[in-house]
């Protein structure tokens, strides 16, 4: 008899159990790129349970250099996507309506690194150059800067010929380009690392320049906020995001660890990782998350800034809400 009650009790233990990981609610987040640093907050909640803690069943989907998390989005791949706000707003005026519900970058970290040895010292040295550039809704910050300067993009003499980059930075180390783009987390020190030294190298910082745009927001499909069990489920994503990025940015190592054991690839290293952690911790601090108008305001002005063929042709309506972190926040 006792035996009995015991396998019911271990019996309802386990249906109570299912019950309660069936109650909790799924998002799935489509990153921007592969598993690393960059996306060290998601990793860090997910790992630290402060998702769980929010009855969120969370589910990080990598991206890659052929993988446009606007496109994920729009074929219903994802519920929520990291991605640059000139590709989200390019992707919006096209006809899918992506709006920001949070900010967890405040800076920009894009640049351009070139070699000393092509002679540019200058962006009016670009001209008659091999510039690598990144496509998939990363090329939109470029076209903007390179139209603000004048500077045409299709091969000529006086204008560059943009080279398609791929997921790493071989054009520079081979000589295939004079310049390619880089982030201050990532691809340039990936250039360090393969030997080259910081004194053969130029930087342009897209913050420098003057034509920076915010990166790595979060968005959603407008059409979805009217659902307000989903804008309930983003308050609670955004939340724990945010305590993943704050956690992140006070213990940079021990999140760069969280990365690398996501990291089904096995690409990344150890030193890289922790490299990158320290850079992106750079551009998170001073967010709490949530977007500054006068941040968006910015990145507006300079898309629409971009010369005769500008990234977006009139100011976006509707484009982000404070909704989701004015109550996350709280």
């Amino acid at each position: 008899m006792k035996k009995t009650i015991a396998l019911l009790m271990t019996a309802s233990a386990l249906t109570l159990g299912a019950l309660s990981a069936q109650a909790a609610d799924k998002v799935t987040l489509q990153l921007k790129w592969v598993t690393q640093a960059q996306f060290a907050g998601y990793y860090v909640a997910k790992d630290k349970g402060f998702y769980k803690e929010e009855d969120l069943d969370v589910d990080i989907k990598p991206g890659g250099p052929d993988i446009a998390p606007a496109q994920v989005i729009a074929g219903g791949g994802a519920d929520v996507v990291v991605d640059w706000m000139p590709s989200a707003l390019a992707t919006r005026e096209k006809g899918v309506a992506l709006v920001n519900i949070a900010q967890p970058f405040k800076h920009s970290g894009l640049m351009l690194t070139c070699s000393k040895d092509s002679g540019i010292k200058t962006p009016a040295d670009f001209k008659g150059k091999t510039i690598g550039v990144w496509f998939y809704g990363n090329e939109y910050p470029f076209l903007t800067w390179m139209g603000k300067l004048g500077i045409k993009t299709d091969g000529g003499p006086e204008g560059i010929t943009v080279l398609k980059q791929g997921f790493n930075v071989d054009p520079l180390l081979q000589k295939q380009a004079q310049c390619i783009s880089t982030m201050t987390y990532n691809e340039y020190h990936q250039i360090l690392e393969a030997g080259v030294k910081a004194d053969d190298l130029i930087t342009f910082k897209y913050e420098d320049q003057g034509v920076s745009t915010l990166e790595d927001g979060l968005y959603v499909l407008e059409d979805k906020l009217k659902d307000e069990a989903f804008k309930a489920k983003m308050v609670k994503f955004v939340r724990a995001s945010m305590k993943g990025w704050k956690y992140a940015e006070e213990h940079p190592d021990e999140a760069a660890d969280i990365v690398l054991e996501n990291d089904a690839s096995g690409a990344q290293t150890e030193q890289h990782q922790k490299t990158m952690m320290s850079e992106v911790a750079k551009l998170t601090a001073g967010s709490n998350g949530a977007l500054d108008p006068a941040d968006y305001e910015r990145t507006v002005a300079t898309l629409l800034a971009g010369g005769s063929d500008p990234v977006i042709t009139k100011k976006p309506e509707g484009a982000y809400t404070l909704d989701i972190t004015n109550e996350a926040l709280k």
